[in-house]
């Protein structure tokens, strides 16, 4: 299966500066597959340990965590012996292990020769709990589910994919129908790993649901398991209401909606438990498009979007035959299905999630979907599910602010207009891989995810 991290991992072992590595992600998006198939294609050999599999890891790293001793420990689980540069040392699931997650600080210190990547489905729950993790002496990567143009290749059609890279707009005009078709499908089966490969290997949309619903099952469990009692009710509460929300015309998350009288204190905690989980993705409102964006948020106004557009589809119980129905899917949640799969490869692009524009507390004046900086340019972004290209919001943001340009994505052809450009649902990958894109909201994912 082709994951654009892989690039991002021989990055950090050509890095000459490197430091232990923390692989990131929600559970089951591939974390421990891409370590372990990096592994395999950048080194002689590799030292596996599982922290939650294999009693004997957390007995290895109880007391002394002398990164001599520590590697001893592992070379005797694993049967492989570590040698610098040629060996790549996978610790998995280190949020079950603390002292794991401690000892990559002396790793950094005293052993910065061992190429150490760990990797774990609770990262952010457990680095917010962890008051003794070696801030600054690790490195980062994100793994989110697999966006359209890594399902494409996943289902083997490397070569469409390719003419979207190409953006050549003729060749994707004439190939629209197809492309459409392929787009309907990633709405349903989404970025999960294992539904991709189901599918890929021919398994019906109701087969591909079943691995959903397995999926979302574990997420439930893990609820239970990692967060106190209290709250644990309470994240499963605010998990369950989140297709409801979504598929309001103003998707502002309302925690009324949750459970009559809740208030944001008693419920804060579980959405940002469901946050550091990587399970959901807050959009905040933005009062006025200044730079940097984050100094005009307002927290307390905000949409809640699950991390995968196919598990949005499971979780709201929607029928997978509307993958077969163009008409249909893309009108399902009045559009909902549309902004949550923009959400997913913006956050593919760029590991953060935007905000949005609104003016007026409950956007009953004008609302823009999204806002994208570049290059401390404030680029507005209006979803539209269907060809209508009518936008009497972003109309209203552009005649106010006058930005230098705003994007439309739709399922219209590639057009451009004096103040807006039309880019296709199916293409809009390469647009917002863009490396010029200034994350510039990175300082507040470090704070809320302990960097």
């Amino acid at each position: 299966m082709y994951r654009r991290a892989l690039t991002a991992l021989q990055a950090w072992k050509d890095d000459a500066a490197r430091k232990p590595l923390l692989l990131r992600g929600a559970r089951q998006v591939g974390k421990s597959w891409l370590l372990q198939e990096f592994g395999e294609r950048a080194y002689e050999r590799m030292a596996y340990v599982n922290c939650q599999r294999d009693r004997s890891v957390a007995a290895v790293f109880e007391g002394d965590l002398d990164p001599d001793r520590l590697l001893r420990g592992i070379e005797a689980i694993t049967g492989v012996q570590i040698e610098p540069g040629s060996t790549l040392v996978v610790i998995d699931e280190v949020q079950d292990v603390p002292a794991a997650l401690t000892s990559l600080k002396y790793f950094a210190e005293q052993r910065s020769d061992v190429h150490l990547a760990a990797a774990g489905s609770l990262l952010g729950v457990a680095l917010r709990a962890n008051a003794s993790f070696p801030v600054g002496k690790v490195a980062f990567i994100d793994l989110h589910p697999l966006d359209f143009d890594e399902f494409l290749r996943g289902v083997g059609d490397g070569l469409l994919a390719d003419a979207i890279d190409s953006q050549d707009w003729g060749l994707l005009t004439a190939l629209r129908d197809r492309l459409i078709e392929r787009l309907r499908e990633y709405s349903v089966i989404g970025g999960m790993p294992e539904a991709v490969a189901r599918f890929a290997d021919g398994a019906s949309f109701g087969e591909v649901r079943g691995v959903q619903q397995g999926i979302l099952l574990g997420y439930q469990n893990d609820f239970g398991k990692y967060a106190s009692g209290a709250e644990s009710r309470r994240v499963a509460e605010v998990w369950a209401s989140i297709p409801s929300q979504l598929a309001r015309e103003n998707r502002r998350f309302i925690l009324g909606q949750v459970r009559d009288g809740a208030r944001a204190r008693e419920f804060e905690g579980a959405i940002q438990w469901l946050e550091d989980a990587g399970l959901v993705w807050r959009v905040t409102r933005c009062e006025k498009p200044g730079s940097p964006v984050r100094a005009y948020e307002d927290r307390r106004i905000f949409k809640l979007f699950m991390h995968d557009v196919g598990l949005l589809a499971a979780h709201a119980g929607l029928d997978p035959a509307v993958a077969i129905d163009g008409a249909r899917l893309f009108e399902e949640f009045k559009g909902a299905l549309a902004e949550q799969y923009v959400l997913q490869e913006m956050v593919a692009a760029t590991d953060v999630a935007p905000m949005y524009w609104a003016r007026g507390a409950d956007s009953s004046q004008a609302e823009v979907d999204f806002l994208v900086e570049r290059s401390g340019e404030l680029i507005p972004v209006e979803v539209k599910a269907q060809e209508n290209l009518r936008s009497k919001s972003l109309s209203s943001y552009i005649a106010r602010y006058a930005p230098g340009r705003a994007w439309r994505f739709s399922l219209a052809d590639h057009r451009e207009q004096a103040d807006l450009a039309n880019i296709p649902l199916y293409a809009i990958g390469p647009t917002l891989r863009d490396p010029a894109i200034v994350q510039s909201i990175t300082a507040d994912a470090d704070r809320q995810m302990g960097r």
